[in-house]
């Protein structure tokens, strides 16, 4: 069984950081890829950042210079660093385990105020 918990969720202002942490546990194997998603009220869930555990990142084009992702190999941990936010980065974020299956947190609110 795979679990997955974000955590780090707040309310920010415009132009302010928060860093978001997401462990998962359980039978993950060994080359897998942790992601952010994020999800505004009223709207689809969209693509944030992922890295692969080569290190390899990819970012959405809205967060790209803003945001950064990393990962704790050994402890199934993935972070994601967020800058300069914007209201409109306001959503739910969840986090994402690719290991031969698909894993999803509970999600991790995230409040950016104008």
């Amino acid at each position: 069984q795979v679990q997955v918990v974000e955590s780090g969720g707040g309310l920010v202002q415009a132009g302010g950081s928060l860093r978001l942490s997401c462990a998962a546990s359980g039978n993950i194997l060994r080359a897998n890829i942790m992601g952010w998603y994020r999800q505004a009220p009223g709207k689809q869930r969209d693509f944030v950042a992922r890295i692969s555990t080569g290190g390899i990142t990819n970012y959405a084009s809205s967060v790209k210079g803003r945001f950064f992702i990393s990962r704790d190999n050994a402890e199934n941990t993935v972070y994601l660093q967020m800058n300069s936010l914007k209201p409109e980065d306001t959503g739910v974020y969840y986090c994402n385990l690719l290991s031969g299956s698909e894993y999803w947190g509970q999600g991790t609110q995230v409040t950016v105020s104008s």
